[in-house]
C-alpha cells in the first residue's frame, strides 16, 4: 500500500514539472535549494538568538529584520542592471560566497562570546546581500536555460524548492538552537552555502548578445518606464509591495509575541514558521490541479486572498492565543501566495524582452522586498509606540489592500498567459 501511494505521488510531482528540465537547469534547481535553506535557517536563528541570548524585545527584533531586508532596497537595482552587462552566474557565485563569509563570522563570533545585536544586525546584512543577487540574477538566468513552453515547470520547480527550504529551514532552525544551540544553526547554514557556491561556479551559462552599455540611469529609467506603462505589471507591483509591508510587519514583531504572549519555546516558534513553508509545498504540488481548473487570472488572486486570510486568523490569536491558529496563519500566508508567485514570475518572463529582464526582476524585487524593511520598521515603530495588537490590526489592514488592488485589476481577467506588452 505504502509503495502504491508513493507511485501516487511520484506521477503527482511529475505531472507538476512537465517535459523533463535540461540538466544545466537541473544544477541552477539543486543551488536554489541549497542556498534557500542556508537562507531560511539562518533567518530562523537570528530572532530567536538575538531574544533567547541576547534579551530583545519586539522593537529589537523589529531593527533585526530592518537589517535583514534592506539590502533588498538598497541593492536590488544595482545589482539588476550588473546582471543586465555580466555574467548571471559569477554574480550569483560571488555574492552565495559573500553570505558563507557572513554566516561563518556569526558563527566565530558566538564561538568567542562577543556577539551583540549591532553584529548580528551586521552581518545579517551582508548575508542577505546574498540572497538579493540570487532573487535579482536567477529568474533573469531561467529564459536562457529552458524552452519558453517550460517557463511555468521551471519557475514551479524553482519555487517547490523554495517551499521546502522555508518549511524545513525555519523548524530545523529553531530545533537547533533550542536543542544544540545557536552555533550548530549558524555553521549548518555555511554548509549549504558553501554547496549553493559549488554548484553555481559548475554552471555553464549560454552566452548572451552584446548589449551596448549606456549610462546606469538611462538603463534604469528604460526598465522603470516599461514596468510602469505595461498595464499587468503596475498592479502586480503594488500588490506585491502591500502584501510585503503587511507581512513584514507581522514577521517583526512575531517572535517576542510568540514567546511572551502565546507562550511558545524556541522549538514551538521554529515549528510556527515552518508551517509557511508546508503552506509552500502543499501549494506548489497544487498548482498544476489548480491551474487546469481555473483561468489564467484567477490564479493569480488565490495568493492575495490567502494572505488576508491569514492575518485575520493571526489577529485573531489576540482573542484566543494559540499555537494552532499562529500556525494555520503561517501555512495560509505560504500555500495561496506561492501560486502568486509562480504566476507573476512566469508573467513577467513571458513579457519582457531578454535585454531587460534583469533590471525588471530588479525592480520587481526593489518594490517588493525592498518593501520588507520598510514593513519590519513599521512593526518596530508601531509596537514601541502602541504595542504588538496594533502591528497585527496594522498588517491586516495591510493584506486588505492587497486583495482589493489585484481583485480590480486587469490581471484578475486573464484568461491564459498573454504574448506580449499591455500597454495602456
Amino acid at each position: 500500500m505504502r509503495s502504491v501511494r508513493f507511485n501516487r505521488f511520484n506521477r503527482f510531482v511529475r505531472s507538476s514539472v512537465g517535459d523533463p528540465l535540461p540538466p544545466i537547469f537541473q544544477r541552477l534547481a539543486w543551488s536554489n535549494l541549497a542556498a534557500q535553506c542556508a537562507e531560511q535557517i539562518s533567518l530562523a536563528a537570528a530572532p530567536l538568538v538575538a531574544v533567547f541570548a541576547l534579551g530583545a524585545g519586539a522593537r529589537d527584533t523589529g531593527w533585526l529584520q530592518t537589517a535583514q531586508t534592506l539590502p533588498f532596497l538598497l541593492l536590488s537595482i544595482p545589482l539588476g542592471v550588473w546582471a543586465d552587462r555580466r555574467s548571471r552566474r559569477s554574480l550569483m557565485t560571488g555574492a552565495e560566497a559573500l553570505r558563507v563569509v557572513a554566516m561563518l563570522g556569526v558563527l566565530l563570533l558566538l564561538s568567542v562570546h562577543h556577539l551583540s545585536m549591532t553584529w548580528l544586525a551586521v552581518l545579517g546584512f551582508i548575508g542577505a546581500s546574498g540572497t538579493v543577487a540570487f532573487s535579482v540574477a536567477a529568474p533573469a538566468l531561467v529564459p536562457s536555460l529552458v524552452e519558453r513552453a517550460q517557463l511555468p515547470a521551471a519557475n514551479g520547480r524553482l519555487e517547490l524548492a523554495r517551499s521546502v527550504a522555508y518549511s524545513a529551514g525555519p523548524a530545523l532552525g529553531g530545533v537547533l538552537v533550542g536543542a544544540i544551540g545557536a552555533k550548530s544553526a549558524y555553521g549548518c547554514a555555511a554548509v549549504l552555502s558553501t554547496l549553493a557556491v559549488v554548484l553555481l561556479a559548475g554552471l555553464r551559462e549560454p552566452p548572451r548578445e552584446p548589449v551596448a552599455r549606456r549610462h546606469f540611469v538611462g538603463e534604469l529609467r528604460e526598465g522603470a518606464s516599461f514596468v510602469m506603462r505595461d498595464a499587468l505589471l503596475r498592479p502586480m507591483l503594488a500588490t506585491a509591495v502591500f502584501f510585503n509591508v503587511g507581512f513584514f510587519i507581522l514577521q517583526a514583531i512575531y517572535v517576542p509575541y510568540a514567546v511572551h504572549r502565546l507562550g511558545l519555546g524556541a522549538s514551538a516558534v521554529g515549528v510556527t514558521l515552518g508551517a509557511y513553508g508546508v503552506g509552500m509545498v502543499c501549494g506548489a504540488l497544487a498548482a498544476p490541479s489548480v491551474a487546469r481548473r481555473l483561468a489564467f487570472g484567477r490564479t493569480l488572486t488565490i495568493g492575495p486572498l490567502c494572505g488576508l486570510a491569514a492575518s485575520l486568523v493571526m489577529t485573531s490569536t489576540l482573542v484566543v492565543p494559540s499555537f494552532w491558529l499562529a500556525t494555520l496563519s503561517f501555512f495560509l500566508v505560504g500555500a495561496g501566495p506561492i501560486l502568486w508567485t509562480v504566476g507573476s514570475t512566469t508573467l513577467r518572463q513571458a513579457i519582457t524582452p531578454s535585454r531587460m529582464m534583469g533590471r525588471v526582476s530588479a525592480l520587481n524585487s526593489t518594490a517588493t522586498y525592498g518593501a520588507r524593511p520598510l514593513g519590519a520598521l513599521l512593526g518596530a515603530t508601531i509596537s514601541g509606540h502602541f504595542g504588538v495588537s496594533a502591528c497585527l490590526i496594522a498588517a491586516t489592514a495591510m493584506f486588505a489592500v492587497q486583495a482589493a488592488i489585484i481583485l480590480v485589476s486587469a490581471v484578475a481577467r486573464l484568461e491564459q498567459i498573454p504574448d506580449g506588452v499591455q500597454v495602456v
